[in-house]
């Protein structure tokens, strides 16, 4: 079981993300951007493999407007050797990265444009992914994206733009049920169409679950069947619900008692757990410890 962190890495020196405005984007600003999220990175990865932390999600903003003509860089083939040897240092960790494009990436919009946009940052993602000489285990997260008055339509039509994408694409990309829009029922019917991954998420569930009531390991166990050995081991998301704040709002910490609850509950299944929690990186330490203290 490999626990992980996203994106950010708290209190630990020179791993933090620059970014900059589109107007000040110039081809100079952008390689020194670029440069510098590569450099940190690697620091974070080797942050995490010394701290026994065994998966990471790089943040989207990795290359600053990387799916945007704002970016005219061939960044890939500048980068080229960089990117090989973080590639080869997360080889070597034993590691497993995985990126999630965010919430304006909606592959199922009624919006030609906008499912247009959203396969070119899926595009970038695998990109970035290719780019490190990474296999198909290292994920791409997905939502399916809105409802727009019509369940039925709109899921039909993530199915069908997903066959649009590239290969390199789809061999990396993985959905997963959301806290508003679709139940883990949604994703994994959606899954049976397309033989897609799923991630179930176990925050999401509670607060956006199905009509048919099942246990989390009951679900786990059906998303099981999505993951096919290229895919590597199955991924599931953590998270605990923030006192006092809108439902799906994720905790300020993990509370180690329920985490070591839900980890007793599938400690006979093969799982890869991602955290997510504001104090990322801290969570995952206290969490790693716990459960080799306990379990």
């Amino acid at each position: 079981m490999k626990i992980g962190y996203a994106c950010k890495t708290i209190g630990v020196p020179n791993t933090g993300i620059k970014r900059c405005l589109m107007k000040n984007a110039s081809e100079e600003r952008l390689l020194e951007i670029i440069e510098h999220n590569l450099n940190s990175l690697e620091n974070t990865l080797d942050y995490a493999y010394k701290n026994e932390i065994g998966m990471f999600r790089i943040c989207s903003e990795l290359i600053p407007f990387g799916s945007s003509p704002v970016n005219r860089i061939h960044w890939w083939d500048v980068f080229n050797e960089r990117f090989k040897q973080i590639g080869n240092k997360i080889k070597h960790y034993g590691m497993r990265v995985s990126m999630h494009p965010g919430q304006y990436t909606v592959l199922n919009s009624e919006n030609n444009e906008v499912a247009s946009r959203a396969a070119d940052d899926l595009c970038y993602h695998a990109k970035v992914l290719d780019s490190l000489r990474l296999g198909p285990e290292h994920k791409i997260v997905l939502h399916v994206g809105g409802i727009y008055n019509n369940r039925k339509r709109s899921m039909e039509r993530f199915i069908t733009n997903y066959k649009l994408l590239d290969d390199s694409i789809r061999s990396r990309l993985v959905i997963e049920n959301d806290d508003n829009c679709y139940c883990i029922e949604d994703v994994l019917s959606i899954a049976d169409k397309i033989s897609i991954p799923v991630v179930y998420d176990y925050l999401h569930d509670i607060t956006n679950p199905g009509p048919n009531k099942k246990s989390h390991v009951e679900w786990i166990l059906a998303c099981n069947k999505t993951w096919k050995k290229p895919d590597g081991v199955q991924k599931i998301h953590y998270s605990q619900q923030a006192c006092g704040k809108s439902a799906g709002s994720h905790s300020e910490t993990i509370d180690i008692d329920q985490f070591l609850s839900f980890c007793n509950s599938i400690k006979d299944l093969e799982v890869d757990i991602m955290l997510e929690v504001k104090d990322k990186n801290l969570s995952a330490v206290k969490c790693i410890r716990a459960i080799k203290k306990y379990l």
